[in-house]
């Protein structure tokens, strides 16, 4: 993880969450002490990024068994109905459901005694936490590799310790490279409607040093043209079984651009984002958020009254358009389902 800064601490009685919608201008960490409290957290992108949104909902269920035991009340219901709430928050990152699948199977093995049910699934949560950290270091090792010596790296949206536990997918592979000595650039794209370059990862490069320079992402493809762009990183939140993927609206743009110029396209996800039960990203179910996203900017309206608004969260690029997808068991190449298979093996 980024030592300067924290996404996600677990207290033992409340999760607290690094407030992504108030950076870079104020950094402020929003305590959640009930399942309910960090459902409104993932819904309204207090957290957002597939892993870290897992990883919240995690501890949630923890949060609700915790309530449920102090109040004399049964913990397996608060636990299904706490689940129920938090899988109806997102529908895109896989990463939030598999997490949950984790702890609903975990759950499954428990007592009835609702202290040794607490104790047992905040074990198992913290487990989560520090897997997704150690997977993040793991792509991070395999991605690094891949970036060239010294040139000019481009990133979409936020794929960095901010989106999940720790250290990161995308950036953590840029954070690698960078440990390793290489000397890389990196082009933030501000990521409309909600800003997630310009606020986030651009914040999160400074607070480590790393030299970047931020674009709107209508620039990208001049960037391009001019040769300025060596490779494009970008996470994921689901990776269909034969590699298609979703990823934060406008990835597909920056593929179709990599694939015009010649330039390496990758994607860094856990293997936790893989969903197998997904033939093609046709069946993924794209998110669809508030038009008030779109027609303001931080709380300022910015468009007419009444224009009819259309704001996807997410895009799937086709696999054909991947170079690479980096996990944490190693680097996948094309073709990618013929890998992906291989990886389950």
């Amino acid at each position: 993880m980024s030592d300067a800064f924290r996404t996600i601490a677990w207290e033992g009685d409340a999760l607290l969450l690094l407030d992504q919608r108030v950076l870079p201008v104020i950094e402020s960490m929003r305590r959640c002490t009930d399942s309910s409290g960090v459902a409104d957290a993932i819904r309204t992108m207090v957290v957002r990024g597939a892993p870290a949104i897992g990883v919240s909902a995690a501890f949630g269920l923890v949060l609700a068994v915790r309530s449920a035991w102090k109040k004399g009340k049964s913990w397996r219901r608060a636990f299904d109905e706490a689940a129920t709430e938090l899988s109806g928050t997102r529908p895109t990152a896989v990463n939030l459901f598999w997490a949950i699948d984790r702890m609903r199977r975990e759950a499954a093995t428990l007592p009835d005694d609702p202290g040794a049910a607490f104790a047992r699934l905040e074990e198992r949560a913290i487990a989560l936490f520090e897997e997704d950290v150690a997977a993040n270091r793991a792509m991070g090792a395999h991605g690094a590799n891949l970036l060239p010596a010294e040139g000019n790296v481009l990133t979409h949206c936020n794929a960095g310790a901010l989106a999940t536990a720790g250290y990161g997918t995308a950036l953590g592979v840029i954070r690698a490279a960078v440990a390793a000595g290489k000397r890389i650039h990196v082009y933030v794209d501000e990521t409309r409607p909600f800003l997630q370059g310009s606020r986030l990862t651009a914040w999160e490069l400074m607070k480590d040093g790393i030299p970047c320079t931020l674009i709107t992402d209508n620039m990208a493809a001049s960037l391009f043209a001019a040769g300025k762009i060596d490779a494009a990183v970008v996470g994921a939140d689901r990776i269909a079984a034969n590699g298609d993927v979703a990823n934060k609206i406008g990835t597909y743009g920056v593929a179709v651009l990599c694939k015009a110029h010649k330039v390496p396209f990758y994607v860094a996800a856990p293997v936790s984002t893989i969903d197998r039960s997904i033939a093609t990203g046709k069946r993924i179910p794209i998110e669809e958020r508030d038009p008030s996203e779109v027609t303001h900017l931080m709380g300022k309206r910015v468009a007419p009254h009444g224009v009819s608004v259309y704001n996807p969260a997410f895009d799937v690029t086709p696999a054909r358009y991947v170079s690479a997808i980096v996990t944490e068991k190693g680097v996948l190449k094309p073709p990618l389902a013929h890998a992906l298979r291989n990886l389950f093996r």
